[in-house]
């Protein structure tokens, strides 16, 4: 919008020469409901008269009222020179108010009158008031355009006016939902425009606001006789509020509570989300400043929960977006409580939340500082309350948080380390407490971890013994509850990670019928909650590694049957955001690449071709260790199809090792590994691998039939 469109309209007509502006109000267009609301709300506020003409810590008068406020909207009508006026309003203003926005950020308006207000007036009141976006914003990669505040806002001007590098930090009040409220970040630019300090100012309010209702109810008792009938009325009435307020937020902590427990193992998103929508609602018509603190507590559970909903149906960034929101409101309850457990369990969740998002979209470095943040925080709930036991199983879910990045990393050993001591501590909580489920869960999960990184490590017996013992832990589970879904989703998982290792160890037969029970209770769950992406991301796997398998086994139409219930659950999950690495970027990937080997099997040389290629197309994150695997994969099966032309083949071939690591002892890679080293006549490397994997008692149908069959 250009200077002549932001003058178009006025309201009233400028001001007498000489007027001294309490405030000078400097908005963008988008936010003019904004601005027209916060101009009439200082305008129309009147100090407590306490307060109102005595000297504050600048010494300036107090005034007893805000009047008048700039809006250049609405004063410069009638304005010849638009630019003259402006600086001359600037000027004569004591305070600046800025309203922050993205739209406030990206306009070069509002940068210019607080460049000029800073020139005006080097040490001068300039204060700003978010409404939306987020601050410094344009420091994170990725997130510039969510900035809100202002270039000049940002950065510090010298006693001469004159800007320098130095960043700058503004008097800031959060209007937000999740921030201040209109009511408190309102009384926050009262104090910063007055110097009147904020504490007292709110005391000095909420007395005041009693004091009416002491007037109010004074005057009906003159007006109507009934001096002690209404003096109980209202006791009566204000009695019977708290009454129902603490009913009303015992039954929202029921619902986040007890409730959600009874409901989560249903695995129906539908009735969660109403748990966590009912409760924000009652929240939400409320002051957001006046909220007690576990009022405020139970409000940022209510955001999390609905995250937690938002993420399982795909919507990750409304998932990130309450998660964010939840965050500040924690991040404020543990400013008031900083040694209360409970408010730094709170805020740990969210850390961990909106770590999560950055994990599912690959942004590793962004994971690993707030996994690391959740886990100084679970550090410090065992100091405060070292004999809570829920506080331990905290530090077990942080440490399986860090071992699950570091296995994506590649670095197989650091994270073996911590399942490990995840595995003991778990073990230790449910031999404690045996009839406590979540202790029971977790010990599952973290046998779960440790076989993967056994696995990985090459210690396929110490793996299967891990994976036989969650199984076994499962089922018990299963007879004691009836196999609730959460205990469903935990035995598919098992199951194909079992059969795994069974195919690994050369038991074709017990592997099929362990993924064939993993793809049955895939199948089950997503009849019970289709929009649950956790379950079809993990039903996906279960379907793709029974068709390798099959594929293995040479048993190509089954095989192909099973890949094409897997694709279809991927690319389910690829449409529904592009940006979740397990989603696009392995799943899908895994599923091109088994259409491109199925295409192989089949002689279709050049469709094969083009499907391995769009594969590739499907890059990985460079952190992520395991897509070195699929893209060596790749290389394997287009050099195979160009095997008519030796030249390019082994080009292709020489391509998939150098996708490797050559120092990870992962079997799956040491098999491609071994069947790339056959294919290029290096029989060396060929008969290290072959003894590294004979080592391990590394059986796979592949490996045999590679050693058995090729021929060059």
């Amino acid at each position: 919008m250009n200077m002549e469109a932001r003058f178009a309209k006025a309201a009233d007509p400028a001001p007498a020469d000489g007027t001294i502006y309490r405030g000078f109000l400097s908005y963008s267009h988008r936010d003019r409901r904004w601005a027209a609301w916060l101009h009439g709300a200082l305008e129309a506020y009147r100090l407590p008269t306490a307060l109102a003409g005595r000297t504050d810590a600048r010494g300036e008068r107090v005034p007893a009222r805000l009047q008048p406020i700039f809006r250049d909207r609405a004063e410069l009508a009638a304005a010849e020179d638009l630019g003259g006026r402006i600086r001359d309003a600037l000027r004569r203003s004591r305070c600046l108010l800025v309203l922050c926005s993205p739209a406030a950020a990206a306009s070069p308006w509002v940068d210019r009158e607080i460049a000029t207000f800073k020139r005006l007036h080097p040490n001068g009141c300039v204060l700003a008031a978010i409404v939306g976006g987020e601050p410094h914003a344009s420091d994170l990669s990725g997130r510039e355009g969510e900035e809100c505040f202002p270039p000049s806002l940002r950065r510090r001007f010298d006693d001469r006016g004159e800007p320098t590098v130095e960043r700058a930090e503004p008097i800031a009040a959060d209007f937000r939902a999740h921030g201040d409220g209109r009511r408190l970040g309102l009384l926050k630019l009262v104090a910063g425009m007055t110097g009147v300090g904020l504490d007292e100012l709110v005391g000095r309010e909420a007395r005041r606001r009693q004091r009416r209702l002491t007037a109010v109810a004074a005057a009906a008792l003159a007006g109507m006789g009934v001096t002690s009938g209404l003096a109980l009325a209202a006791t009566q009435a204000r009695t019977e509020a708290e009454r129902q307020r603490a009913q009303a937020e015992g039954l929202v902590g029921f619902m986040l509570g007890d409730l959600r427990e009874e409901l989560e193992p249903m695995g129906r998103l539908d009735a969660l989300d109403k748990v966590g929508g009912r409760a924000l609602a009652y929240y939400r018509a409320q002051e957001e400043g006046e909220l007690s603190d576990d009022a405020l507590a139970q409000r940022s559970r209510a955001l999390t929960l609905i995250g937690e909903i938002a993420n399982l149906r795909g919507d990750l960034d409304g998932a990130l977006r309450r998660y964010r929101e939840a965050l500040a409101g924690t991040a404020e309850a543990l400013r008031r409580a900083p040694d209360d457990p409970q408010r730094v369990f709170d805020h740990a969740q969210n850390e961990f939340w909106v770590g999560y998002i950055a994990w599912q979209r690959g942004e590793l470095d962004e994971a690993e500082r707030r996994f690391g943040a959740y886990k100084r925080l679970a550090e410090r709930m065992i100091v405060l309350e070292p004999g809570k036991a829920q506080w331990r199983l905290e530090e077990v879910y942080a440490d399986t948080n860090l071992g699950t990045l570091l296995m994506q990393r590649g670095e197989y050993g650091r994270a073996d380390e911590l399942f490990a001591a995840a595995l003991r501590e778990a073990e230790r909580l449910a031999i404690v407490a045996p009839e406590e489920r979540l202790y029971a869960d977790q010990h599952a999960e973290a046998l779960a971890n440790s076989a993967d990184a056994r696995e990985t490590l090459g210690a396929l017996d110490h793996a299967l013994a891990l994976r036989e013992r969650q199984i076994a832990l499962l089922a018990r589970r299963e007879a004691a509850n009836g196999g609730d879904a959460s205990t469903k989703r935990s035995a598919m998982t098992a199951h194909r990670a079992h059969g795994r290792l069974l195919a690994a160890r050369g038991e074709t037969e017990r592997a099929l019928a362990e993924l064939s029970k993993a793809t049955a209770l895939a199948d089950a769950l997503r009849a019970l909650e289709p929009d649950n992406t956790e379950w079809l991301e993990r039903g996906a796997k279960s379907h793709t590694d029974r068709a390798w398998l099959l594929l293995a086994l040479e048993r190509h139409a089954e095989g192909e049957r099973a890949a094409a219930s897997g694709c279809a659950a991927a690319r389910d999950l690829a449409d529904r955001d592009a940006s979740v690495v397990a989603w696009r970027q392995k799943a899908w990937r895994e599923c091109l690449h088994l259409r491109a080997e199925i295409l192989g099997l089949a002689g279709r040389r050049e469709d094969a071709l083009r499907v391995a290629r769009a594969a590739l197309a499907v890059a990985g994150p460079v952190a992520a260790d395991d897509s070195r695997t699929t893209t060596a994969q790749l290389w394997l099966l287009i050099g195979d199809q160009l095997v008519a032309d030796r030249a390019r083949a082994e080009q292709a071939w020489r391509r998939g090792v150098t996708a490797l690591a050559p120092t990870a002892a992962n079997p799956e890679r040491l098999l491609v590994h071994f069947r790339l080293a056959r294919r290029l006549g290096d029989d060396d490397e060929a008969a290290r691998l072959t003894k590294r994997l004979s080592g391990i008692g590394y059986r796979d149908a592949r490996f045999r039939r590679a050693q058995r069959s090729w021929s060059g």
